[in-house]
């Protein structure tokens, strides 16, 4: 059979699988939590909210996957894959590229997934038509000396901060990168009183805080200020920090395990670039920007046909 939405008479299989779901989503992880857990899972029959997810029953077996896409994103990102036992299952992929092509029904131009680079989840991704544009490692900074008192501030950004932030974000980011990292769209997130070198982005929930940094290579006391950016992390509330370093920041990783941070296992960020066909069925990559196609001319979206990986 081919994969289906879940119903209400799913729940049971998803209460049997809840300890037993891969997050491809390392944010929402951190932040929330099990995606199978009791909090979330009401989330997923709620109609105004671009969350999705489907099951794909194959001679006994049962696999299941969900998907979730921002109201204004330009992507869409894979949530879970279940049972964690069966993901060299060989009815994957198609469920993979069912939960893409959901999204792409939602208007996204690309789908994202987060996986350990030794996941048995790893080959499934590259068959469904994802490939690998980034690494990085998440590491738990709770447990950091916040120091001795510095004159160093992070403040809550303002809008007058979003061109200063932007800028940060084409200094840093590799422009190959850009269209699937878009640039930020609004100031949110903490920036540094010294020289606008430094900027960190937060996802916050029940279960932790994530720090996602902009920092720039010439910034000075970069020690000093990830000391200070623990004491000042607005509602942490005592739960546990960690903080993102994408492969293109690498160079913060001595850093980090000099203050005695603790590493997780590196992770491929992956993803697979869906195609848009307009009336006239020519198909118009999804990194063109948007503008150059106006959305009355959007008929539908649909997997793209041949990957390069």
């Amino acid at each position: 059979m081919p994969p289906r939405p879940f119903d209400l008479l799913d729940l049971p299989t998803l209460y049997r699988y809840r300890g037993e779901a891969l997050s491809l989503d390392s944010a929402r992880l951190l932040t929330r939590g099990n995606p199978l857990g009791a909090a979330g899972l009401l989330a997923y029959f709620n109609p105004s909210r671009h969350i999705y997810s489907a099951v794909n029953a194959v001679n006994g077996d049962v696999l299941l996957g969900g998907v979730i896409h921002s109201q204004g994103d330009s992507f869409a990102r894979l949530l879970y894959l279940a049972p964690i036992g069966e993901l060299s299952h060989p009815s994957l992929p198609p469920l993979i590229e069912h939960l893409a092509s959901e999204a792409g029904n939602w208007g996204a131009f690309h789908i994202l997934a987060e996986t350990d680079e030794d996941s048995a989840a790893f080959p499934a991704l590259r068959a469904a038509g994802f490939s690998v544009y980034a690494w990085q490692r998440i590491w738990d900074i709770s447990g950091i000396d916040s120091g001795p008192p510095a004159s160093i501030c992070w403040q809550k950004a303002q809008s007058v901060n979003l061109h200063t932030i932007q800028n940060l974000f084409h200094q840093i980011v590799p422009p190959l990168l850009q269209p699937v990292e878009p640039t930020p769209k609004r100031a949110s997130g903490l920036v540094c009183n010294e020289g606008g070198m430094c900027y960190v982005n937060l996802a916050q929930g029940v279960a932790g805080t994530l720090v996602s940094p902009l920092i720039h290579p010439e910034a000075t006391g970069v020690t000093e200020k990830i000391q200070v950016l623990i004491s000042q992390i607005p509602n942490r509330g005592g739960k546990p920090v960690y903080l993102c370093v994408r492969s293109y920041q690498a160079w913060l990783e001595p850093v980090l395990e000099d203050l005695g941070a603790k590493a997780s296992q590196r992770q491929a960020v992956m993803v697979k670039h869906l195609t848009r066909l307009v009336k006239d069925e020519q198909p118009v990559r999804a990194t063109q920007p948007a503008g150059a196609v106006p959305a009355s001319h959007i008929r539908h979206a649909q997997m793209k046909g041949k990957e390069h990986n």
